[in-house]
Formats: structure tokens, sequence, C-alpha cells
């Protein structure tokens, strides 16, 4: 953390889903018999197993970039395998070139759990696949980046444009209601924007879109703050360092954003 006033907190912060995950160089001999094995190990407390479409890498880049380079290989792509906990708050995502873990909410009386316990199930998950990966005799783990992803879901008062009452939310957005435009209010939104970490480490991509819940079409503003990036140093603790300064500026950055308003009224700001 910087050197700074403490971080703002939330009784009630809008967030529904954390996603921590670390992207490495692929492990080619991986193949889909071990993650079989790989449940085993964690099928006690994710005894649900789905496959969906692998992820593609994205690394953040500053400066002039490398040309793209196509690597080409006998080995069939991997599917990305989830591992979910039987209420469906929790998930283990593997794939040969990434590790992730998401605690999602469920249920409107689930309570996030706080950065400190997202991490330590994070670490925990970890040091499980990374013990399979020992046991397996399979290559360390190369870290190419890292990544912090935190989902919002705030609902939004009325059933109109999707324009109105932004600037409450977001003030950023306010639409100019002047009488004379010629556009109508839009009904729907889809804004995303990036900002560069300290000393190159990485990027804070925002984006901010429309939606309605799915269990009772509730109008919503859909805020997600990704944080992405390494170090110079891929130590293991120069990684928690860096999954703490991730924290931080989408911590910050969401407190920037956002109405103050809504800090006080809906999501009960204790500092």
């Amino acid at each position: 953390m910087s050197q700074q006033q403490e971080l703002p907190e939330y009784t009630r912060p809008p967030v529904i889903e954390v996603v921590c995950g670390i992207q490495f160089e692929p492990i080619h001999n991986l193949l889909a018999p071990h993650l079989g094995l790989l449940w085993e190990k964690f099928r006690p407390e994710y005894p649900v197993c789905r496959e969906v479409a692998p992820l593609a890498p994205v690394i953040e880049k500053f400066g002039q970039e490398a040309p793209v380079a196509f690597q080409f290989s006998d080995v069939p792509p991997l599917p990305r395998v989830w591992f979910i906990r039987e209420e469906g708050n929790g998930i283990v995502q593997v794939q040969r070139d990434r590790f992730l873990h998401n605690w999602k909410r469920v249920k409107d009386a689930d309570e996030y759990p706080r950065y400190t316990s997202v991490m330590a199930m994070f670490k925990d998950r970890l040091a499980t696949f990374e013990a399979f990966l020992s046991e397996n005799q399979f290559s360390k783990i190369k870290p190419r980046q890292y990544e912090l992803t935190y989902v919002n879901h705030i609902p939004r008062a009325g059933r109109g444009s999707a324009a109105e009452g932004i600037g409450s939310v977001l003030p950023d957005f306010c639409w100019r209601a002047l009488s004379d435009r010629f556009l109508p209010l839009p009904d729907s939104l889809n804004w995303r924007t990036s900002f560069p970490l300290a000393d190159h480490r990485g990027r804070l991509h925002m984006t901010v879109r429309s939606g309605k819940r799915k269990q009772d079409d509730q109008e919503m503003i859909l805020l997600d703050l990704t944080a992405r990036g390494i170090g110079e140093s891929k130590s293991r603790n120069a990684m928690w360092e860096w999954f703490d300064l991730a924290h931080e500026w989408i911590v910050r950055g969401f407190t920037d954003v956002t109405g103050r308003e809504m800090h006080e009224k809906n999501w009960q700001r204790i500092r």
C-alpha cells in the first residue's frame, strides 16, 4: 500500500465477485487426464466440475511492443476447467497457462469476505495446485502476469433510459440533458478506459455497462475494475506485493469514479 491515508472502506460494497489469477508459461505436458487427478485434490470442497473455453493470453505492455510471435504445437488445446463449490460461491479455474480463483455472491445475504480473506483462499488453492505440479513432476510455474478483478452490480432507480440518474452513481458520466439535443437519451451504456499503474507495473481497466439482474429484471449498472500486470521481480513476495498494489488501485479507483452520496447512503462508507 502506498504511504497515504488508509484505504476507503464500505460496510455494504456493491461487489458481487472477485477474481484472483496468475498467468504463466504454458505447461504443455499438462493433459486432460491430469486435470482429473487435480480435481481429486479439490473435490471435497469443490464437488462440481465443468469445462469451458480457454482464455486467450493477454499481456500488458508499455513502450515499443515486440511483434506477435505465433507458436504452433502438436498438442491439442486443453479446455479451461472449473471446480465449483456446491453453493456456487467459489470457483477454481485451471488451464495450461492460467490459474484463477473466484469468490461470488450467490444470495443477497452473502457478504463480501474482504480482500485479506479472498487472498488467503487464493494463496491456499494456488499452493494446492503447485503441490500437485511438483508431485507429478511438472515444471514450476513461471509467472507472466497477475490479475485481480472486482465486479460490482449497482441497482439503478427506475426503468427508463440507462443514462437517467447515471450522474449520481458515476459523476464523470453525467448525460447533458439539453433541450435542443438531437439525440434522445441512450437506452444502453458501454464504456471502457484504462489507467497505468505506478512504475509500469500494469494497468487498471475500468468498464461501465448497463444490464439487468436475471432473477428480477432489476436495472443495473455493471462496474468492473481489473488490474493486470507484473513487476520486475518474479519472486513470490513480489507477487503478493503486486496484488496489494492492484487492490489499492481498485479500491481508490472505485471511490474516485463513484458519487459521494452513494458512498454514504447506499454503501455505508466508514472511512
